[in-house]
């Protein structure tokens, strides 16, 4: 930056919220612009970067165990209890009371994998 930008802006800096008011009316005065395009452009922005972070944040993934029928029990069960480590009784429990989640907040190879055992098994399961 220049010396006389670098002044400006330390000028701005010791200006109240009222004068920093009238300086915005005097800009849109004189340049015959808005400063409310500069806030759109702004809030565009923001909702794009959301969006960006929405996408960044989807690392983590549910599996839900949604139907088990009755003739593949025992194998679901099989591969249940090989996928969460729980015992016969716990893995049983879940089985039945169905739909429930296998897997919470883990990786999308994770869950794939755990999906396709489950389906091979006969389970109908879903990602979230």
């Amino acid at each position: 930056m220049t010396t006389k930008v670098e002044e400006i802006i330390e000028q701005l800096k010791t200006l109240t919220l009222l004068e920093a008011a009238d300086l915005v009316k005097q800009i849109e005065i004189t340049f015959n612009v808005s400063a409310s395009a500069s806030v759109g452009a702004i809030s565009i922005a923001s909702p794009t970067a959301g969006a960006v972070q929405e996408v960044e944040e989807k690392t983590e993934f549910d599996l839900i165990l949604e139907e088990v029928p009755a003739d593949k029990k025992i194998a679901i069960l099989k591969v249940v209890r090989t996928l969460t480590g729980l015992g016969l009784k716990e893995a049983k429990d879940l089985v039945e009371s169905t739909p429930k989640n296998i897997k919470e907040g883990a990786s999308k190879d994770d869950v794939e994998a755990a999906k396709k055992q489950l389906e091979e098994a006969g389970a109908k399961v879903k990602i979230k």
